[in-house]
């Protein structure tokens, strides 16, 4: 099947985390306050916002860009702490929210993803996922019911984006080459620049126009079909569930 400009296109690699799905409800806000009363703390939810954007504008990755769980409990204390946490009972606050990312059933998936996933698989592409972070992907993938062939976490991988590690893990499993593949992420750095250091192309997904002045970059995955060159059909005739 012709593939306008990307002729050799054999698989997709794809983000998780806020490319493929949201946290729900029971990772917000409230959930923070709920599991912070559980611990003696009074944490205010008009905070999380603010804190969230610190800790993340703080966050220190392994120097080794090693999957270190203690980092991901060391953000979200920060979290737990800019809602007004203090003292000891912070870092079990912390652990308990951060064991329900774990979860599966606390994240939603965007309304895009099972559409453009078939539309890749009408196009004969194969279709990986790439995460950082603390969950299972094979549960995420069971639960969710999402058609792809691998999907490597660091958290079994051991290396965390952007270290080729990780993306080569994803490419040998699919049996392509990085020019064969593209990287669909939210992150610049993590996905984009990780990816584009291996030969691969790469597109950020934008949902909250946070990138406008970023190249290659998209809205939502409805348009990443038309992107990699791919025959679109009108936003009306594509399936949703």
């Amino acid at each position: 099947m012709a593939r306008s400009g990307v002729s050799e296109l054999r698989a997709v690699l794809l983000d998780v985390d806020f490319t493929l799905c949201r946290p729900g409800p029971e990772l917000g806000a409230e959930s923070y306050v709920r599991v912070g009363r559980r611990h003696g703390l009074e944490l205010d939810p008009a905070r999380y916002d603010e804190a969230r954007d610190r800790a993340v504008a703080g966050f220190q990755r392994h120097p080794q860009l090693l999957h270190d769980e203690e980092l991901w409990i060391a953000f979200t204390e920060r979290i737990v702490q800019g809602m007004g946490g203090t003292g000891r009972a912070t870092r079990a606050c912390a652990k308990e929210v951060e064991n329900a990312w774990e979860n599966s059933a606390n994240f939603d998936l965007y309304e895009d993803v099972f559409p453009v996933l078939e539309e890749l698989r009408r196009h004969g592409l194969k279709i990986g996922l790439i995460s950082n972070g603390v969950r299972d992907l094979s549960a995420f993938v069971a639960h969710h019911r999402l058609d792809v062939d691998v999907a490597v976490g660091s958290r079994d991988h051991g290396w965390t984006k952007p270290h080729e590690s990780i993306f080569r893990s994803a490419l040998e499993r699919l049996g392509v080459r990085a020019d064969e593949a593209a990287m669909v992420g939210d992150s610049p750095e993590d996905d984009v620049e990780g990816a584009r250091a291996l030969g691969m192309r790469a597109f950020l997904i934008d949902r909250e126009n946070r990138f406008p002045d970023e190249p290659e970059r998209l809205s939502d995955l409805y348009a990443l079909p038309a992107a990699l060159g791919l025959e679109r059909p009108a936003p009306d005739t594509i399936p949703r569930r």
